[in-house]
């Protein structure tokens, strides 16, 4: 029962502090640069994965990694 209360009373200020703090999340401009951000390393990473020597690395590995014994 002390548990159940100690959780309640936890439960309870972290309320209250959420309803002090004026910030309620990001706006719509941060989520537009998070977003951009996100597009932009997926760009990096595609070009990366995509080229020939990393192609040819990640190729390698993927068969050696089915023809290993169980």
């Amino acid at each position: 029962m002390a548990v159940l209360a100690r959780m309640r009373r936890l439960w309870e200020r972290a309320r209250a502090a959420r309803r002090l703090s004026g910030d309620r999340g990001m706006s719509t401009a941060e989520y537009a640069m998070g977003t951009l951000a996100a597009v932009a390393l997926a760009a990096v990473l595609y070009k990366v994965v995509n080229s020939g020597p990393v192609g040819a690395e990640l190729q390698q590995l993927i068969e050696r990694a089915l023809r290993a014994p169980f």
